[in-house]
């Protein structure tokens, strides 16, 4: 039988060549949808929130970094999305394969969990894997529009902002969905879902009040956010930063609601503020509650474990004691009563 099953599992190398294939069309499936809501900035596309970054990081934290030519492979296909491939392309193709990379050897050295149960993993996610990581792939494609005569030296910076915020807010608010996402049971627990139901009605409501409106309430989300982060930590914040920010980008790409009366800058400003600051407090503020509960879990078993020690000890000392305890509290309430 052991024989068998070793004949029917494919060889290393093909398993590598799948997880390889597996990465580059997620990283091509999440690209299409980061461009269904594109802007045009000095003559380039961008995206205000580059999805495909956070499944590209998410994949080498599970997978390892073997499956980079993935990475490059989705990003080859999503610019002939856009244009036929000239060679100043190349620069894009590595700017978008390393930037990830980096991230990801950034976050293994600080021996980053992808559980994301401590706030220095949150911390690192945010300030390595999204902000600083993601300086490489809008340095060296902004550079490569340069030098291909595509774009004028003057709009450096604003294409070079706007691919950095793009890319970093997809490692923000993709990447801690897709680790949540990995490790989902559906546990049935009754006395968690009234609460559950209605953080999701609530959040239903809301969010698109808050989004769609004329009126500048967008701050209304956070308060949502706060509770999803407290009561059911990241699993319950992650998925509502990315309906957040699903909605105010297609309101900001659209010009209606609260960004109807912007230009474009203030509007790309004021969806990076929002997006940057949901996913900000939805990593961390999770990774506390989350921390603070596996410290009491891990005094809580100490506890018992010590009590085990002293009861092997000192056989029978334990109850003797707790019942002597238990007679001192009852006996003034008897007294009392008679």
């Amino acid at each position: 039988m052991a024989r068998s099953e070793e004949n029917r599992r494919l060889p290393p190398a093909v398993m590598a060549v799948l997880r390889i294939l597996g990465v580059a069309v997620a990283y091509y499936a999440a690209g299409q949808l980061g461009l269904l809501k594109q802007l045009r900035i000095e003559g380039a596309t961008v995206t205000p929130l580059w999805p495909s970054t956070g499944v590209a990081l998410t994949a080498l934290l599970l997978l390892g970094p073997g499956v980079w030519p993935g990475i490059t492979l989705g990003t080859l296909g999503s610019i002939l999305t856009l244009a036929p491939f000239v060679p100043a392309d190349l620069g894009i193709l590595v700017g978008n394969t390393l930037a990830p990379v980096c991230a990801y050897l950034l976050l293994r050295r600080v021996g980053f969990r992808i559980e994301l149960d401590r706030l220095r993993d949150g911390i690192a996610l945010v300030f390595l894997g999204a902000l600083a990581g993601m300086l490489i792939s809008a340095t060296v494609g902004t550079a490569s529009f340069i030098l291909s005569g595509r774009l004028a030296p003057g709009g450096f910076w604003a294409i070079w902002s706007a691919w950095w915020a793009g890319d970093a807010m997809g490692v923000l608010v993709v990447t801690p969905f897709l680790l949540i996402l990995r490790r989902f049971r559906l546990r049935v627990d009754t006395r968690r879902w009234p609460e559950a139901t209605a953080l999701v009605i609530t959040a239903a409501v809301i969010t698109p009040v808050a989004t769609m409106s004329s009126l500048t309430l967008l701050f209304l989300v956070f308060p949502v956010l706060i509770w999803a982060a407290l009561r059911f930590e990241l699993p319950g914040s992650a998925p509502y930063v990315l309906f957040v920010s699903v909605l105010a980008i297609s309101e900001a790409t659209d010009r209606v609601g609260g960004f109807a009366h912007h230009n474009l800058i203030q509007r790309m400003v004021s969806l990076q503020a929002l997006n940057g600051s949901a996913a900000l407090t939805s990593l961390l503020l999770a990774a506390i509650v989350t921390e603070q509960k596996n410290v009491r879990l891990r005094i809580e078993k100490a506890c018992d474990e010590l009590a085990q020690v002293v009861e092997r000890l000192a056989p029978g000392e334990t109850l003797t004691r707790w019942r002597r305890e238990e007679g001192r509290k009852k006996g003034p309430r008897r007294s009392k009563g008679g």
